[in-house]
């Protein structure tokens, strides 16, 4: 097996290693696009990030690697299974790993149906597609912008979604299509419809890093793991195990992330002066802000959080203002966060408090997502 550079010893690019973890604590965030020039660490960032995560429990057998945990996503292929009074073997496997190639028509993607064998011997036959092994693992798109839009709208259903449905001449077949989605691509070689251009959650933007002391970085590294990669991982691994930590509790914590209506008030704020379309933004970031608290280790949201998540969320979102010229940077983004709020005052609207719902009374609970 090819050793995988580890996620820990990239240099720079915080940004996009920042949208990676954070798809990886809440996957329904929606995904990332990582638009960048040639040899700035995509692909080895999306292999390093799967790599890092930890093992999940599946049914053996099964192809869509089933949550045995979550009755409520098991795909039909192990209900049928149940119903028959078949023993199910759980054990532990890596998160998968799956590279989409730019050729790949919509049967590969999403899987067939045999209807041949539905009609003749009434049976319900479904031939996985790529949906099935990315399932609660982490589906890679490079040169996304060179793939048939029809499949990219697939893909970008299935992952808002979270299942693939198939269906042929009145036979369906269902399986959870759960997973991280990182979508790569080069400019120059042509950019993605506006419409899609929305579907992805978050985007970046990376450039080849000009500080020379990094770049120096860079190549020791990658001539340390080219040298040898076992070793350069080990010395990597207490980082490597570190964030992987991090990384899971934030998972287990992101669903007790609160919010209140100020927060809520404070996203439309941002969005709507930046005449951003559509309400996708305002989810998306509220999701992140989320994540990003999770990764903190709180359990509600803060103005920093909404700032970072607008940061990754609205760049490609935007047609007018700010980030037409140049990206806001944080402090941009907060200092508006705060002229918002305070406009809002000014105006004399309620904001709640911290502990306060939108009609004023306390809080009894977490916000349900």
């Amino acid at each position: 097996m090819r050793s995988i550079y580890p996620f820990t010893a990239i240099v720079g690019q915080d940004r996009m290693k920042r949208s990676l973890i954070l798809n990886a604590i809440d996957p329904r965030i929606g995904g990332v696009l990582i638009r960048g020039e040639r040899g700035t660490g995509k692909s080895t960032a999306a292999r390093a990030m799967a790599a890092l995560l930890p093992e999940i429990d599946v049914f053996v057998d099964s192809p869509f690697n089933d949550d045995p945990n979550s009755p409520e996503t098991w795909s039909d292929w192990v209900k049928e299974r149940i119903s028959q009074g078949a023993e199910l073997v759980v054990a532990k496997r890596r998160i998968p790993f799956v590279d989409l190639p730019v050729s790949a028509t919509e049967d590969r993607v999403v899987g067939t149906l045999d209807i041949e064998k539905a009609i003749q011997k009434g049976e319900r036959h479904f031939e996985p597609g790529v949906l099935a092994a990315a399932n609660r693992g982490l589906l890679y798109i490079d040169e996304v912008n060179l793939l048939d839009d029809h499949v990219v709208d697939l893909l970008l259903d299935s992952a808002a979604m979270g299942v693939n449905i198939v269906e042929r001449e009145g036979i369906s077949f269902a399986h959870p299509a759960r997973f991280i989605l990182v979508g790569t691509m080069n400019p120059e070689e042509g950019d993605l419809r506006p419409q899609l251009l929305d579907r992805f959650a978050l985007s970046v933007e990376i450039q080849g890093i000009r500080d020379a002391r990094d770049r120096v970085a860079i190549m020791q590294n990658n001539l340390a793991f080219e040298r040898d990669p076992e070793k350069f991982r080990q010395d990597w691994m207490p980082k490597e195990k570190e964030l992987s930590e991090r990384i899971q509790q934030a998972r287990q914590l992101v669903d007790q992330v609160t919010y209140t209506s100020r927060d809520l008030l404070s996203i439309a704020a941002l969005t709507s002066s930046l005449n951003v379309e559509g309400h996708r933004a305002d989810l998306v970031i509220l999701k992140t802000a989320r994540a990003h608290a999770a990764y903190e280790g709180r359990t509600a949201i803060n103005d920093m959080d909404i700032a970072l998540a607008a940061e990754l969320a609205l760049p490609h979102r935007i047609k007018r203002g700010p980030f037409y010229q140049s990206e806001m940077t944080l402090a941009e983004l907060q200092e508006r966060i705060e002229q918002l709020q305070g406009a809002q005052l000014e105006a004399g609207e309620p904001v709640p408090s911290a502990d306060q719902d939108s009609s004023g009374e306390k809080k009894k609970a977490a916000v349900p997502r």
